[in-house]
């Protein structure tokens, strides 16, 4: 995370330093599901080009929201987990989902993405 984003201390910067990103909530969304690879998540966040996901996960990783996990084998085996640090953020999440939604439902546009509402990843909403 960007240092600078923290100097004034202020909790909605910081976590906006952290998951702020075209991607990076969609990512860290999808990751509450469970383990996934690069792949998988490609087809799941499609409108990222393989070079911003990149970018993407490795900012979550450094600020341990997301776990890398490299296996010795050929082909390279990559995995994408979150932390318990990042499982931490879905409460957040959930409540952009609700706005969102509801903004949605207000303008009459109709929800077509690949994000489940919270309920099915456990959400006490």
């Amino acid at each position: 995370m960007n240092k600078d984003c923290i100097k004034g201390n202020c909790p909605v910067a910081t976590t906006l330093g952290m998951i702020g990103g075209k991607y990076k909530p969609l990512i860290v969304w999808h990751l509450l599901d469970g383990v996934l690879r690069f792949g998988e998540l490609s087809k799941l966040v499609p409108q990222a080009t393989p070079k911003m996901l990149t970018q993407q996960l490795r900012e979550l990783e450094k600020d341990n929201l997301v776990i890398r996990t490299v296996y010795p084998v050929v082909p390279p085996k990559v995995e994408y987990s979150l932390s318990d640090l990042g499982k931490e953020i879905e409460p957040t999440l959930a409540a952009m989902y609700h706005f969102g939604s509801d903004y949605m439902q207000r303008e009459g546009i109709q929800v077509s993405c690949s994000m489940k509402p919270p309920q099915s990843k456990g959400e006490l909403f």
